[in-house]
């Protein structure tokens, strides 16, 4: 099928070993767009399809995940879906600023210092975290670990 989007059309291709699952959504594909749709029953040709010469490949692959020669897990690596996702920066941030913190024995003008910051930021940056200590101390003693 194409697709329009944006600037351009991109072809659709679905892949599925249920020939009347593919043929249904590839109907309501085409109903919906007014364009052809390729579908493939078997995941080796369609991979043949999917590495063919520039300009042929599928700009859309839509594949059903119960194929039995599909490797979820190269699909995942391929999709960048093996590593978890990286941590926020505000949780990165907030340990540096913790273990800092512990490390300087709870020095607030020495831990700014060593990270780079001016005084000011950091206090403010230790409000917004949480990591004052309870009763308002700098007691390294009651940073969280970690």
């Amino acid at each position: 099928m194409t697709t329009m989007t944006g600037g351009g059309t991109r072809s659709v291709l679905i892949v599925s070993g249920d020939r009347s699952r593919a043929e249904h959504l590839a109907q309501a594909l085409r109903n919906g767009g007014g364009a052809a749709v390729t579908t493939e029953t078997q995941g080796t040709a369609a991979a043949a399809l999917v590495a063919g010469a520039e300009g042929e490949t599928p700009g859309i692959l839509v594949l059903d995940l119960t194929l039995p020669e599909l490797d979820l897990q190269r699909l995942r690596e391929a999709l960048g879906e093996a590593a978890p996702p990286p941590e926020p920066l505000d949780a990165v941030e907030r340990r540096q600023i913790a273990a800092m913190l512990r490390h300087t024995g709870g020095n607030r003008r020495k831990a700014a210092q060593l990270l780079g910051l001016a005084r000011s930021t950091l206090l403010a940056k230790i409000r917004r975290y949480g990591l004052e200590a309870p009763d308002s101390g700098s007691s390294a003693a009651n940073l969280p670990e970690g």
